[in-house]
């Protein structure tokens, strides 16, 4: 890993190739993060194992990127403020005001934002 490496949970991960999050993943890796794919049916995604759910990630997490939708997301408040991300990243179409309010509350920056564009343009 690079310096730089931070370790990224993927939340909404997919094994398949078409999906952003798959994507995201993928790019992820090649840019030396350690990713950690969250889904609650995966096993792995190519291989990478995947973590059925956030409250079973026991180690810091750099950045969160989020790739369900905002009805899942804001299900997934508590455990999320639990894990404590160093951020949060909402890729287009997972907004959710009530996740947003979670994190503001509890002190975690966010922001909307693609991580494929972020890491391809050396944004992440």
């Amino acid at each position: 890993m690079t310096s730089n490496a931070q370790t990224v949970a993927v939340l909404g991960a997919s094994a398949k190739p078409d999906r952003f999050s798959y994507k995201a993943l993928q790019l992820l890796r090649q840019h030396g993060h350690n990713v950690i794919p969250i889904h609650p049916s995966l096993r792995k995604v190519g291989d990478v194992p995947v973590t059925a759910t956030l409250d079973l990630i026991d180690a810091p997490v750099d950045t969160l990127t989020i790739y369900v939708n905002p009805i899942v997301s804001a299900g997934l408040a508590e455990k999320i403020v639990t894990l404590k991300p160093g951020r949060v990243i909402f890729n287009p179409g997972a907004e959710s005001p009530e996740l947003v309010q979670a994190l503001d509350a509890n002190g975690i920056p966010y922001e909307n934002a693609c991580t494929l564009v972020m890491l391809n343009a050396g944004q992440f």
